[in-house]
């Protein structure tokens, strides 16, 4: 009789086991329904960038049966490279890159407008007798060696009815608050509203700003969110997906700044430690810049894809025939 109980009560035991086996695997099967994506950012986490990680720490994401890993790029230039290869799904870069990269063949697509202006201006002193690019004439100014930036002088120059030849452009990397700073240039350009330039100014170097769009360059999109072609062909619906998660992390953003803040913060790059009072300023910046009103958050006008397709054709920036409507997507 005793022989008999253990055994019935091993039976339950194992009955009560498979049970359990069976209840985990439907875990994994549900879990595993759960598509993974992978973003990379065009710079190290800062205020731009506290959308994403809101999304994410809210549950946004989850929401869409999203896995988003948001990683950093060894180098501003491998964000683009690296989505039209296929190593990430999603970039953040900027539209006139965009453009360029299309016109070199590599098949990218954005899919959203993330800041809808230019932050890349022209700088100077807030003493300066520099009052318009016509006046940069025998004047130097500090660049990180981009040929967009040079684009965007030539074009604020001549616009303003200047002489290009007269203006000297000085590759100071991305020195550029120690190049303005200690004055070795006259002006920057390469710097950012809400980055560079609060900066300056809480280290007591007050500067001002000309928007090139201001100047003949075309109000483009400063940030724009990208896919490969071959990516958003074969999985529509996890851009789509995607585009609904981050939108609702961009409403509790401007809903919640402080918080959305907060949570960036958590995020940091330990390398490059955020400064909280400078990325309170640059969100206050940014929101304004990142509101498309009507429209709802990333749509992309097909008018300014075409503006700037046809400014960076004239700059000779692209010698090939882009299709700006080939260009990007709206969800």
């Amino acid at each position: 009789m005793k022989k008999c109980w253990i055994v019935i009560v091993s039976l339950l035991l194992l009955l009560v086991s498979a049970c359990g086996k069976e209840g985990a695997n439907q875990t994994t099967g549900s879990a595993g329904k759960v598509q993974k994506v992978s973003l990379m950012l065009d710079w190290y986490p800062n205020a731009v960038h506290s959308f994403l990680f809101a999304a994410k720490e809210k549950g946004y994401f989850k929401e869409q049966g999203l896995d988003v890993d948001i990683q950093m790029p060894a180098d501003t230039n491998d964000p683009l490279r690296l989505v039209a290869a296929g190593k990430v799904d999603l970039a953040m870069s900027y539209q006139p890159e965009v453009l360029v990269a299309r016109g070199e063949n590599i098949p990218v697509q954005s899919i959203a407008a993330i800041v809808r202006h230019p932050l890349n201006q022209l700088m100077v002193g807030a003493n300066s007798p520099i009052q318009s690019p016509k006046d940069l004439a025998g004047k130097t100014i500090g660049y990180p060696t981009i040929p967009l930036d040079e684009a965007i002088i030539q074009t604020m120059v001549k616009t303003d009815g200047g002489d290009v030849q007269k203006v000297k452009m000085v590759d100071v990397g991305w020195d550029l608050i120690p190049a303005m700073a200690t004055k070795k240039t006259d002006a920057l350009m390469g710097g950012f509203i809400n980055h560079e330039k609060l900066l300056l100014e809480k280290e007591g170097h007050p500067v001002r700003t000309l928007n090139p769009a201001d100047y003949g360059v075309p109000d483009y999109y400063e940030l724009v969110l990208v896919g490969s072609e071959k990516g958003l062909k074969e999985n529509p619906d996890v851009y789509k997906k995607f585009s609904a998660a981050m939108a609702k992390g961009q409403t509790f953003v401007a809903d919640h700044p402080e918080e959305g803040l907060s949570i960036l913060l958590k995020h940091e790059d330990k390398t490059s430690p955020l400064e909280a009072d400078i990325e309170t300023n640059s969100l206050k910046i940014l929101l304004p810049l990142m509101d498309a009103k009507e429209k709802p958050f990333g749509y992309q006008d097909p008018e300014t894809w075409e503006k700037v397709a046809q400014w960076l054709k004239t700059t000779k920036m692209i010698k090939a025939d882009v299709k700006a409507e080939e260009a990007f997507i709206n969800f």
